[in-house]
């Protein structure tokens, strides 16, 4: 696997991003923003489920406006951490707040698989309910910690990361 990571790390865009010391910043910055998109408008979705938020919305409705949103800044921000991963990528991979976050990622897709082809295949069918299904619910609130918690691991990454050095 260190052969892998050392590949990675040694790639022309791991090196352009480790050596200017500009675009470091500018990428994380983006990955950041992409970031509070996901969780902003994930946010959204889940606070109806859980029947906190826009109750008096249908969530078909809710849903349809934001999950697109939510997925173009999902990608930019998975792009944009690949990008960083790319530029320190033995360090990242010993972390173990980037492996938690990358094990809650996994976690939050999921949970988002079983209410997408489960819990919430009937979508529409709960338009005219003010409080949502149970397992709707709890999918909801298990997202909306999922992402929480996503959130404070990626944070705590860049405090807690300690360089590798790699011979190339």
């Amino acid at each position: 696997m260190n052969e892998i990571l050392i590949l990675i790390y040694g790639n022309p865009i791991a090196q352009i991003i480790r050596e200017n010391e500009f675009l470091f910043p500018w990428v994380e910055a983006l990955h950041v923003l992409a970031i509070t998109l996901v969780i902003g408008s994930i946010a959204l979705v889940d606070l109806r489920l859980i029947g906190i938020r826009g109750i008096n919305r249908p969530i078909s409705n809710i849903s349809k406006e934001l999950l697109p949103v939510t997925w173009i800044a999902f990608l930019i921000a998975a792009f944009t951490g690949a990008i960083l991963f790319t530029s320190n990528a033995l360090s990242y991979s010993q972390n173990f707040y980037f492996i938690s976050k990358i094990a809650l990622l996994a976690l939050a897709g999921i949970n988002m698989m079983c209410f997408q082809f489960i819990i919430g295949r009937n979508l529409e069918s709960w338009n005219h309910y003010q409080q949502l299904p149970a397992s709707a619910r709890i999918a909801g609130a298990i997202s909306l910690t999922l992402w929480i918690s996503i959130i404070v691991c990626g944070r705590w990454i860049g405090f807690t990361l300690e360089p590798v050095l790699v011979a190339l």
